[in-house]
């Protein structure tokens, strides 16, 4: 495995370097996942329903407290790289987490548990995830735009190229993770109901934003076709895999296994296993992580 010390100059090769608000958004998302992904998904491993707005089955609030978990690892790593080029496929889906999950919970504002009513302690949650959510998200787009406005250099060759064989596997994973977050975000009435356990419509939504920047960021990686300048991203996508299967293997009772989005989930989650560890693999054989 590479060294941490060994990122920034082995894969600094021209681009724009990466500026303290957009590292310091990262480190704060990462603790942010750590704390309240933490919470949903042990409290979703239990069987009860915690979180913003009243779910039909724990396992969706469960399922959104391990991506946040799953991805809060990479993100730490966020503060090693040199360049953005290096955290881009990283963050671009980071952005659209943090965009997509605000939007989505104005827009169902009255589903939230601070209109409906219920414990106070999940209407405080739901007070309390709108202001830091709200907050996290005017960070990430003022942070990203002035991102954009720093000088860049020209980029040089890819340091270490994606394998030809990879390459048709990622985009077909990309494509259809894509696929599926746009269809729960944009249709949660229709899609909602190949979703192999029950859900409602904010759920649909929420877990859409999440599948969909975990196509956005596979086919980034694609498109990238340097191993150099994913290792954050390459980092996030076992780890995210990971706590997903441990909350579907502990929810295992509530998942309609027998039906085919179940099945089709379970490639879905072993094929992000593969991209990530396989690129870990060929980035630590190369020469470039030496």
């Amino acid at each position: 495995m590479p060294h941490a010390s060994d990122a920034p100059t082995r894969a600094a090769s021209g681009g724009r370097p990466l500026t303290a608000g957009v590292a310091m958004l990262a480190t704060a998302v990462a603790v942010t996942s750590l704390l309240v992904g933490g919470l949903l998904a042990a409290v979703g491993l239990t069987g009860h329903v915690f979180g913003a707005w009243p779910s039909p089955e724990s396992l969706n609030q469960g399922l959104v407290g391990a991506a946040m978990l799953g991805t809060a690892p990479a993100l730490f790593a966020v503060g090693r790289a040199g360049h953005w080029e290096e955290a881009r496929t990283l963050l671009y889906p980071l952005a659209i987490v943090l965009v997509g999950l605000f939007a989505v919970t104005l827009l169902n504002a009255r589903r939230l548990y601070i209109a409906e009513g219920g414990p106070v302690l999940s209407v405080l949650f739901s007070l309390g995830w709108i202001f830091v959510l709200g907050l996290l998200c005017v960070w990430a787009v003022v942070s990203l735009t002035l991102q954009h406005r720093t000088a860049a250099e020209p980029l040089t060759a890819s340091v270490v190229p994606l394998p030809g064989w990879s390459k048709p596997p990622l985009a077909v994973l990309g494509s259809v993770w894509l696929g599926i977050g746009t269809g729960l975000l944009v249709r949660p009435g229709f899609w909602a109901a190949f979703v192999p356990w029950d859900t409602g419509r904010l759920d649909a939504q929420a877990l859409g934003v999440w599948a969909l920047a975990l196509g956005v960021g596979v086919l980034g990686a694609l498109a990238e076709d340097d191993l150099t300048r994913t290792r954050p991203a390459l980092l996030a996508l076992p780890a995210t895999a990971a706590a997903v299967a441990v909350v579907l293997a502990c929810r295992a009772a509530h998942v309609h296994w027998a039906s085919g989005p179940a099945l089709s989930l379970v490639c879905m989650v072993a094929g992000l296993v593969f991209a990530g560890a396989s690129g870990r693999i060929l980035l630590t054989r190369s020469p470039a992580s030496g």
